[in-house]
């Protein structure tokens, strides 16, 4: 009924994250080098964190999109107050209750898992990646 609020709550909170990390990697990344104001970046061989959070950002919303999409196919999300038709009565609204708690935080804690191993195998790709160009320049 209204399982998709659970992990909205999770992208949204997760999406202005991302913002005030990104911010806060721009300013650790770009230093002033010369009086000039010319700015030098650098890389540290990692994926950054805000780009992984932006992976769990897209991962999140376009769960919510499909399952609020399939909520409305369904009628149980209406375009007029109260929006879900499961507030309609105490009953019901206690059953949609109880499956935000059950059904919408497992989709979100499972989401967040997978979004966690998708980030050590990609810290491991990248790993690989430099290890294997390290490899090549102390060959030649």
């Amino acid at each position: 009924m209204a399982c998709f609020v659970v992990p909205a709550v999770e992208a949204v909170v997760v999406t202005v994250a991302e913002k005030i990390v990104s911010k806060r990697e721009e300013s650790v990344v770009k230093t002033e080098t010369s009086a000039e104001g010319a700015v030098e970046t650098s890389h540290t061989g990692k994926v950054s964190f805000s780009r992984k959070l932006s992976w769990l950002k897209y991962m999140l919303w376009g769960g919510v999109l499909l399952l609020a999409f399939e909520h409305v196919w369904h009628g149980e999300v209406v375009p007029w107050f109260p929006f879900l038709t499961a507030m309609s009565s105490y009953e019901n609204a206690m059953e949609m209750f109880k499956e935000m708690a059950t059904v919408g935080v497992t989709m979100a804690v499972l989401t967040t898992v997978v979004w966690a191993g998708v980030c050590v195998v990609a810290d491991a790709i990248v790993k690989r990646a430099d290890k294997k160009a390290e490899d090549a320049v102390s060959e030649v």
